[in-house]
């Protein structure tokens, strides 16, 4: 993400002038630059807060996410911040952006009739607890409109069984994104696959849920699947969505140990909710410019 087409929207997400932010770069390792970086907080009369830094030796690059508080001017704290920065970047080649720490995410949630995944995103982000509005809620079955519009969320459904539908739901994606100015499109259990054309335009801002079984266990019925093998761990997978079905860089796992008495359907209860709490997380950290990309990998700054 370059700077220069990530420019950061505070003003509509705070009330207030915000005095915190966080400021996530990568760039090809070298000296000086963490020296050069806080030097920059510095100068822009900044204080740094929480800082964390990895360098790959798989890539040769490297990453830093810092979050700063403005210690004068918070009014004007941005503008000599994002000054000082430039100058560092354009020196090190760096794709950086900068943002105010908790501002919401503009996300379109896209659905299919599974609906937990729908409900535990909705359910945070009206408590509070998760950094993100909800412009709409898409889907291509009518089932998640009552725990959208309970939430409060706007809910649209369009059918998708033959190729015109499809596309037709594709170009109403691609509306809506510019439309709401949409940040983030989350896959929550949305069961159609996206074609390679929409993956493009979606690269780096999409992430989808699955359970962990892949590539095993394919199907409408996995956890009978899995059931039938006697499986002794149920997971989730949390991935950004690539033109490669199921094999983005992953973002985050989890799972449970079952044993034999568990039934097919205690396994998909078991599976849904970590599906959920999995999803769920690799939303919040994306919200909070927590997931850098380094190739077909993740570095997640927890």
């Amino acid at each position: 993400m370059n700077a220069s087409t990530d420019a950061p929207r505070p003003a509509a997400a705070h009330s207030h002038t915000p005095t915190e932010w966080v400021l996530t770069f990568s760039c090809v390792d070298g000296p000086g630059i963490v020296h050069d970086i806080s030097g920059a907080v510095v100068q822009a009369k900044g204080n740094i807060l929480e800082s964390q830094q990895f360098a790959s030796h798989d890539t040769g690059k490297f990453f830093m996410r810092l979050q700063v508080e403005a210690t004068e001017a918070a009014d004007s704290f941005e503008e000599r911040f994002r000054s000082a920065i430039t100058k560092v970047a354009d020196h090190f080649s760096m794709d950086w952006a900068l943002d105010a720490v908790g501002r919401p995410v503009r996300t379109l949630i896209l659905a299919s009739k599974a609906t937990h995944c729908v409900n535990d995103l909705l359910f945070r982000k009206h408590g509070g607890t998760l950094p993100i509005e909800v412009p709409l809620v898409l889907a291509n079955h009518e089932t998640p409109r009552d725990i959208s519009e309970f939430y409060g969320a706007p809910f649209e459904s369009r059918p998708v069984t033959n190729a015109a539908e499809k596309q037709a739901f594709e170009n109403r994606v691609r509306e809506v994104v510019a439309e709401h100015d949409i940040e983030l499109v989350v896959l929550a259990r949305y069961m159609q696959i996206l074609s390679p054309e929409l993956c493009e335009f979606l690269s780096g801002r999409a992430i989808n849920i699955h359970h962990s079984f892949l590539p095993g266990f394919k199907g409408a019925n996995p956890y009978r699947q899995a059931h039938e093998r006697g499986v002794k761990l149920v997971g989730a997978t949390a991935h950004y969505v690539t033109t490669d079905l199921d094999e983005g860089p992953i973002i985050e796992q989890d799972v449970a140990r079952v044993d034999h008495g568990y039934s097919p359907e205690q396994l998909m209860q078991l599976g849904q909710d970590e599906e959920a709490r999995t999803l769920r997380r690799a939303v919040q950290w994306f919200a909070e410019r927590r997931v850098l990309l380094d190739g077909d990998r993740t570095v997640i700054f927890r």
